[in-house]
């Protein structure tokens, strides 16, 4: 499943995306992960959740980060849930198209049983229909 916190920059997405991290965790019976795209928040979020900084690793497309993605899947069989801030540029989708990132997301999740929430810089009204149907929160 993925959920989509959507909003243009400035707006609290990634003060929302921190509170439902910390706030899972607690209910979580497998892992929980957080992406971003440096260590800035690491203090921000409980010890119980692995924070993964894709700023250290060389991901330069939308392809190299669903193999990333997947990469952290197959290392972690109890994995619950991935928090992704900064969707956009993590993915390497700042002036991209987002529907095959997104539809690849939503395959994955199916069937690894993981869920997805992602921040992403842009209006709701601005995404993609198959992203729409995801809009969690839009700020």
């Amino acid at each position: 499943m993925v959920q989509i916190i959507a909003g243009i920059k400035g707006k609290g997405k990634t003060r929302r995306l921190l509170d439902m991290a910390n706030a899972a965790v607690k209910d979580a019976r497998g892992t929980v992960v957080y992406l971003d795209k440096s260590s800035k928040h690491m203090y921000e979020l409980s010890n119980k959740i692995r924070l993964i900084n894709v700023g250290e690793y060389e991901v330069l497309s939308s392809d190299g980060f669903i193999g990333f993605i997947c990469g952290i899947i197959s290392q972690d069989h109890d994995l619950e849930t991935m928090f992704l801030d900064s969707f956009l540029k993590l993915a390497c989708l700042e002036s991209g198209d987002i529907t095959p990132v997104i539809d690849e997301l939503e395959k994955i999740g199916d069937k690894y049983k993981v869920n997805f929430v992602l921040s992403v810089s842009r209006d709701a009204a601005d995404l993609p229909e198959n992203a729409k149907k995801d809009v969690l929160v839009a700020l």
